[in-house]
């Protein structure tokens, strides 16, 4: 399993790759999780898809994308501010420039061996790591995200607890809750999977690309 980041710069580098994450997307959230999303010719997209941003993807040994997740900078249009405005206590996210927004987390879970430590996939633990180092050799030091009550508790059993900056609120069949995540090295060596190598260095220290 190896993280790869997809920066507006490296689209055209990447397309299979991305097209594969639009389809895991349109089967994760239109699919199984039946979201009320745009699925046009079996791939996802949203607004947000236009506004440039940088994708985290885990790749497998087959070159498979097994997970993904889509982060823009908090000063942008965000999805917490203009589509989950009830989720946040003072309808606003406040945002500074150390603070990024990450949405469409989402992992195919029949592409991996089993569960890490009996509880949670590698590929999860590989995405996290992978959001974590991206955004702090961005300059990033916090992370915001709308998900649901299920994530946040699989995020307070990896280690990574979410600060919550709202109430939980019904959103169609979800109980959906705003948090906010710290991306610091603490955090990626918490949620860091063995096998976890990095040819990135941050803080002077080796942390990127999955073995």
């Amino acid at each position: 399993m190896r993280i790869l980041t997809v920066s507006p710069d490296l689209y055209r580098r990447h397309p299979i790759f991305l097209k594969q994450m639009h389809r895991l997307r349109a089967a994760v959230f239109g699919g199984r999780l039946e979201w009320d999303v745009s699925v046009t010719e079996g791939e996802e997209r949203d607004r947000y898809d236009d506004f440039k941003p940088t994708y985290v993807l885990a790749v497998n040994e087959r070159g498979i994308v097994a997970g993904c997740a889509r982060l823009l900078p908090a000063s942008g249009p965000t999805m917490l501010e203009y589509i989950f405005p009830e989720l946040l206590e003072k309808g606003s996210l406040n945002p500074h420039p150390e603070m990024v927004e990450s949405s469409r987390f989402c992992v195919d879970t029949s592409q991996t061996a089993g569960r890490e430590g009996g509880q949670l996939h590698l590929v999860t633990r590989t995405l996290f790591a992978g959001i974590i180092e991206w955004s702090m050799a961005n300059g990033y030091s916090q992370i915001v995200t709308a998900t649901d009550l299920r994530f946040e508790r699989i995020l307070k059993r990896v280690g990574w607890p979410m600060r919550r900056l709202g109430d939980p609120v019904a959103i169609g069949n979800t109980i959906a809750i705003a948090g906010s995540l710290p991306a610091d090295r603490v955090s990626f060596e918490q949620v860091c999977p063995p096998g976890y190598r990095s040819s990135r260095q941050i803080d002077s220290a080796p942390v990127r690309s999955a073995a």
